[in-house]
């Protein structure tokens, strides 16, 4: 008997996903909950078991293509059942290979992103590039109010709240017209560029405008025929990360506080604690001691910890932390849920333990979400510190720099410590610099006095 594989739902505000890869190929046989493809989603990269054993007899879904939750995607056969390409099966499965042709040609025009491993095709054209929003023509039936559930998702609809926009206004790129996060994070930053010129207005106030349908004008480089260049699309979570990257410089007023500190009473108790934390299966490294520093600071000053909600400021009863991951192929924030609750130990596990299953993308939806605070880590890389950019709706990020050793003055004495420096990002909106330096102060004078009894 046939089974349908379907596109997972990875999360209560996702409504479409994109494949990324396909693990199998068609003929290849299965086990249940073997992994079957990648795919890639507004929260999460993950790759999706197989949900039966079987042979995989149809694929319909392309590597690249971005399809509603629930669309069939596959189908896999009993064992020894021939794929539908299979020769000799062609005439008798060539009536229902089309199946979802109908609903394709329905839809609008979307562009179908490229696979990470498409590197050797051809730069889309212009023609090809997904449309932007523009003004809907009004519904024939149900309140407005229906309509832009129908049309989007809650995602979507929280950050048309944020930015004072009618999603029921928007045509979107989505299937049969649903606007897509893609949709609304374009037509707001369209919007800001043109709101510095004739003023915030509501969106019914404002005049259809072909140039604004056309996006804002950005200046290409000219590539000569033969120039010594390659052109590689973008792959979805490079995408991703770059609409949320410059969603958040345009939303949050950036400043950033740079404090040094020193790591000589750390490193003594890590070495002597370390071998204690491996035979308790974790890893007790500077970021450990940083990650409960900043997480203690976080109570201490709360409105760190906090977000904005239009002219509301929402205080968070939990701290939710996030760990900026880099992987080889872009980079994730898991979240470690309720740090506050949890020891040094406890801590270490935890970072350690995300930052494998996102590598292995074994991360699930929830674990990627719901974060009120990043902690990101460029000193791994030899980097004294950096200007990290807020992680949205957050309004302060830590960078954590390389602790290296350095000659310091120490009561009028010249002596070497391992020093590193750390650097807060935070939005000005609602945090002063005196506020973030009292946070910043709290970590420092944590790290420089840990008492060993809390190792």
């Amino acid at each position: 008997m046939a089974t349908d594989v379907v596109m997972p739902q990875m999360g209560e505000s996702i409504a479409e996903g994109t494949i990324v890869r396909w693990i199998k190929k068609v003929g290849d046989k299965i086990d249940r909950d073997e992994p079957l493809f990648e795919i890639s989603t507004d929260k999460v990269d993950a790759e999706i078991p197989s949900p039966a054993a079987g042979v995989l007899t149809e694929i319909r879904v392309k590597e690249g293509e971005t399809v509603p939750v629930n669309s069939v995607v596959a189908v896999i056969g009993a064992a020894g059942e021939k794929p539908a390409s299979a020769p000799g099966a062609a005439s008798s499965q060539a009536p229902s290979e089309p199946v979802a042709a109908p609903a394709k040609a329905a839809a609008p025009p979307k562009a179908q992103p490229q696979a990470d491993g498409a590197a050797t095709k051809a730069p889309a054209s212009a023609e090809s590039a997904p449309p932007k929003p523009t003004p809907a023509p009004p519904s024939s039936g149900g309140s407005t109010e229906e309509v832009i559930r129908q049309r989007s998702s809650p995602l979507v609809r929280k950050i048309a709240k944020e930015h004072n926009v009618d999603i029921s206004q928007l045509q979107g790129s989505g299937m049969a017209g649903r606007v897509t996060k893609d949709d609304i994070l374009a037509y707001v930053g369209q919007e800001a560029q043109e709101g510095a010129d004739r003023g915030a207005k509501p969106l019914a106030e404002r005049p259809p405008s072909a140039e604004r349908a056309k996006g804002p004008a950005i200046e290409m480089p000219a590539f000569k025929p033969g120039a010594a260049t390659e052109v590689v699309p973008m792959s979805v979570m490079r995408r991703k990360i770059a609409e949320h990257m410059v969603m958040s410089r345009r939303t949050s007023a950036h400043v950033h506080s740079v404090f040094e500190v020193s790591f000589g009473r750390i490193d003594a108790i890590r070495h002597k604690k370390k071998a204690e934390y491996e035979r308790a299966g974790a890893k007790l490294t500077y970021l450990s001691f940083i990650v409960k520093a900043a997480v203690d600071a976080l109570r201490a000053v709360p409105v760190v910890n906090a977000s904005v909600d239009g002219d509301n400021i929402v205080y968070h009863q939990n701290v939710n932390l996030g760990i900026a991951v880099a992987l080889d192929w872009g980079l994730i924030v898991p979240v470690i849920k309720g740090a506050d609750e949890k020891n040094l130990l406890g801590l270490s596990r935890s970072v350690a333990d995300l930052a494998a299953r996102a590598r292995s993308k074994q991360l699930k939806p929830d674990e990627v979400s719901g974060g009120t605070f990043t902690i990101t880590n460029p000193g791994v890389f030899g980097a004294l510190f950096g200007m990290p950019i807020i992680n949205q709706p957050q309004v302060a990020i830590l960078g954590v720099g390389n602790v290296e050793k350095r000659a310091v003055v120490i009561d009028d004495a010249i002596a070497i410590r391992p020093m590193a420096y750390l650097t807060l990002g935070y939005d000005h909106r609602i945090i002063d610099g005196a506020v973030a330096d009292q946070f910043m102060s709290h970590v420092k004078h944590a790290l420089e006095n840990w008492d060993p009894d809390n190792a």
